[in-house]
């Protein structure tokens, strides 16, 4: 039996390996939109179902599609060992890997303003997992707490849906990009939740219910991230998935799910800083990165 330390370092260590799995998954899903640039999308006007299934054929969208498997498969087996709020935001390195995978394929060197952002989103992440790897413990979920997960999800998905409908027009890839680090932290929270609730020995209609609406996230979610990779650079996408991404699931885990029950006043704190440096990060990305400039 491993010790509470050897299974949370394995965690984050199977954490690292589904952040370098996404920033591969990524790049490849990004160059095959940007091959597609035939299509003539504007920045605001996003993917219509045509184009969407157009680019979805393409080989090298194929192969970040099976290098964003691999990615869940090692984030589902890091979530087994170690709470949400641990593992979650460790997917902030695949910032630092995008970020390195870009310069080289499109040899743009990052210059000082954006090294300087991607600095303060996986500061800010990096704060934070130092913090909740000393506060997490993982509770029983009970049926109340899985239905306000899914209630809260629900909501989440008709104000998205409504957004989308009467704004499609008027955004880019930060809307695009908050949309799915927002659907992204549900998915992760309800695949934490069914993997605890099959330990549990609790797969009943409710965990069908969790399935069904990861499905659901994960579809939209996606939808959001092909659209945000045809008008901005793959390590800003990346920067705000591996950023909204785990304060959305940081935030189920701590309000309903009570992972972080033992954390003091000063922990507690130290949580909202972290946030507010990592969204910081994302902001001045999105400002400052060489290729949203050229775009401008």
């Amino acid at each position: 039996m491993l010790s509470t330390e050897s299974t949370r370092f394995l965690a984050i260590s199977l954490a690292v390996v589904a952040a370098l799995a996404l920033s591969l998954g990524a790049q490849f899903q990004k160059g095959a939109v940007s091959d597609h640039q035939k299509l003539k999308l504007s920045l605001s006007g996003g993917l219509n179902l045509k184009q969407l299934m157009q680019v979805l054929a393409r080989p090298k969208w194929l192969s970040g599609l099976g290098f964003m498997v691999v990615g869940i498969v090692f984030q589902l087996a890091a979530l087994t060992f170690a709470p949400l709020i641990v593992v979650q935001p460790i997917g902030a390195v695949a910032l630092v890997f995008t970020a390195i995978i870009n310069a080289r394929v499109t040899r743009a060197v990052p210059n000082k303003a954006t090294i300087v952002a991607i600095a303060f989103c996986v500061g800010g992440i990096g704060l934070f997992v130092s913090l909740a790897s000393t506060v997490a413990h993982e509770v029983p979920i009970d049926d109340t707490k899985l239905i306000q997960v899914l209630i809260t999800l629900g909501s989440i998905l008709t104000l998205f849906g409504a957004l989308f409908l009467f704004l499609k027009k008027k955004h880019g890839a930060l809307s695009y990009i908050i949309g799915a680090g927002v659907l992204y932290g549900f998915v992760a929270t309800l695949a934490k939740v069914v993997i605890q609730r099959i330990e549990q020995q609790q797969f009943e209609w409710l965990t069908l219910g969790c399935l069904v609406a990861l499905a659901a996230a994960v579809s939209l979610g996606s939808w959001f991230v092909q659209n945000a990779y045809s008008s901005g650079p793959p390590d800003l996408v990346v920067a705000g998935l591996t950023v909204l991404d785990p304060i959305v699931a940081v935030l189920i885990a701590v309000v309903i799910l009570n992972e972080a029950h033992a954390a003091s006043l000063w922990v507690e704190m130290g949580f909202a800083l972290s946030a507010v440096i990592a969204i910081v990060g994302v902001y001045l990305l999105s400002r400052v990165h060489p290729e949203m400039i050229r775009e401008l």
